[in-house]
């Protein structure tokens, strides 16, 4: 029965060990960036709210009050006022787009 290839029980749980490591180390990693890529997208999002805004002023001579103006006439297709990080987006009264940190509505 020697001459039989294969693992050893001990072989296997040294293997299960360093995946396991492995997958610890990844995690913590993982998270970090998607927070990171959830940021860089709202940075966008925003980019792209004040690029209508100043459209919008163009054609009515007026800032839009809020988002919802923008998807009532049609600057912006998504109804969506919020960043992909859940903050949502405001324009103020001189059209500047700016991202409202911790307000979820």
């Amino acid at each position: 029965m020697k001459s039989e290839k294969g693992f050893t029980l001990i072989e296997m749980l040294v293997v299960l060990l360093i995946i396991t490591i492995l997958i610890f180390v990844a995690i913590p990693n993982i998270t970090k960036h998607s927070k990171n890529i959830n940021n860089k997208g709202c940075e966008a999002f925003v980019n792209m709210v004040q690029g209508q805004v100043e459209a919008y002023e163009m054609e009515f001579n007026k800032y839009p009050t809020d988002v919802s103006e923008l998807i009532k006439e049609k600057y912006l297709k998504e109804d969506r006022k919020t960043c992909p990080n859940g903050n949502s987006v405001r324009i103020d009264s001189d059209g500047k787009v700016t991202e409202s940190k911790g307000s979820n509505s």
